[in-house]
């Protein structure tokens, strides 16, 4: 990027993958390169920032994530998207970077991990996917209604839709709503389509009486299985981390 103009702006985007795409054209199609990038609900403004908003345009986005995969490779595309799902504050940067170039070098970006901001993306995403693989196996649906299921979870990244995907594949024909309480944001799924909404005046309804019982009786197995003198609470963290307990139905 010898030949791009660095400049002492920040630009604000809408904090969605589209919005940051659009940004990703805009700096391409520009040579620039900005200070800082920051989504706008993030954003803390403050004198010594020069802040440019950057408009989602759908048909710019479009054309940055078809040429992801078209002149870098499927798996940049998808290492992108699980490190834009990262809660790292430099994100956005360490991807203008990693994208910029990829345009450049094509595939071959991946290997070279030297690079500080290669290396930051590829940390992004195996963390992301990692928590979002570890969910698939933690999270506990409980049924609170005619056959509606909800279940709640507080991971450290935005991976709430790639998660929701998976049970979507799943139980294709299943209502459900997963809960994510770190950003107090829902998926909601009926069967058909899905769509994330603002959980804050969310009102979770008590879970049923069948769901109950079926709580009671796997409470009771999970006690009758283990064994006392056997138990390892540092071998059971390394596979169902404590910070996830609080959603589990069990009580490990």
């Amino acid at each position: 990027m010898s030949n791009w103009k660095f400049i002492n702006k920040t630009y604000l985007y809408d904090g969605t993958l589209f919005g940051f795409l659009s940004l990703v054209f805009n700096c391409y199609s520009t040579k620039t390169m900005p200070q800082k990038i920051c989504a706008q609900d993030t954003y803390n403004p403050n004198f010594l920032d020069s802040p440019v908003w950057i408009e989602t345009d759908f048909e710019k986005s479009q054309r940055v994530f078809t040429g992801i995969e078209k002149n870098i490779s499927y798996h940049t595309l998808y290492t992108t998207y699980y490190a834009f799902l990262s809660n790292e504050e430099d994100k956005e940067m360490n991807l203008l970077k990693y994208l910029c170039d990829g345009f450049k070098i094509g595939p071959n970006i991946n290997n070279r991990l030297t690079i500080s901001y290669i290396f930051k993306v590829m940390s992004m995403k195996k963390r992301s996917f990692g928590e979002c693989h570890r969910l698939k196996g933690l999270l506990r649906f409980q049924e609170v209604g005619n056959n509606l299921y909800y279940a709640s979870i507080h991971p450290d990244n935005n991976i709430l839709e790639p998660l929701a995907h998976h049970f979507i594949n799943r139980l294709p024909s299943q209502n459900f709503m997963i809960h994510d309480k770190t950003r107090n944001i829902c998926l909601l799924y009926n069967g058909k389509e899905y769509k994330i909404i603002d959980a804050t005046q969310l009102k979770i309804p008590n879970i049923s009486e069948n769901e109950q019982k079926y709580q009671e009786l796997w409470k009771s197995f999970f006690k009758t299985i283990a064994i006392k003198e056997r138990k390892n609470p540092k071998c059971q963290m390394q596979y169902m981390p404590k910070k996830y307990w609080s959603d589990l139905i069990e009580e490990p």
